[in-house]
């Protein structure tokens, strides 16, 4: 097989409170991991079998386009993750959310907005166009900004899996906690 699932910078329990190992064992543990054996199964002897992941997700669709930008877009995201995360980056990126959303806090409120107001499953993004701007996007399903020229930096993953067992159906409250998580130090090193 292609495509190794990596092990996690963290323990299961590690990213308690704010996400269980409960929700670690499921989303990581079955989610992801599906969606790797689903990929690897789908590439074995064709043209994608020997391509980088970013390259099959800007040039494919369908199946294919889910499983590997699903895949990739979990790895980015539970690899944004720390038990020692939150406060506020700091350098570049730090400059460049106060120039482009006014402060931190208002790119908090706007980026959680985006979380909350996503209709059904998907991600939210906060990305770097080619010009250094700053952009938050709305992907639906296995949306990913690669396939929009954009360098993703963050991610916060809203399909239900994400959240369900820790918040039941309140999304706000679990994306509200995510930023006592995020890691800016790995966050600002992509900028």
């Amino acid at each position: 097989m292609k495509y190794k699932q990596p092990s996690l910078p963290y323990s299961n329990d590690a990213l308690y409170p704010v996400i269980s190992s409960e929700t670690i064992e499921y989303h990581y543990g079955k989610h992801e991991k599906a969606y790797i054996d689903n990929l690897n199964k789908l590439i074995e002897g064709t043209e994608y079998e020997d391509m980088e992941l970013e390259e099959i997700i800007q040039r494919t669709n369908g199946a294919l386009f889910n499983n590997a930008s699903q895949a990739w877009n979990h790895i980015f995201y539970f690899f944004s993750l720390s038990p020692d995360g939150g406060g506020e980056p700091e350098g570049k990126l730090a400059d460049a959310i106060k120039e482009q959303f006014g402060s931190f806090e208002k790119f908090k409120e706007d980026f959680e907005r985006a979380c909350v107001s996503l209709f059904g499953s998907g991600w939210v993004w906060l990305s770097r166009d080619n010009n250094g701007k700053l952009v938050i996007t709305q992907e639906s399903n296995a949306g990913n900004p690669l396939t929009s020229g954009l360098t993703p930096l963050l991610t916060f993953d809203v399909w239900e899996h994400a959240y369900y067992i820790d918040y039941k159906n309140l999304r706000a409250s679990y994306v509200k906690k995510m930023w006592s998580i995020v890691d800016w130090d790995i966050v600002s090193s992509r900028y």
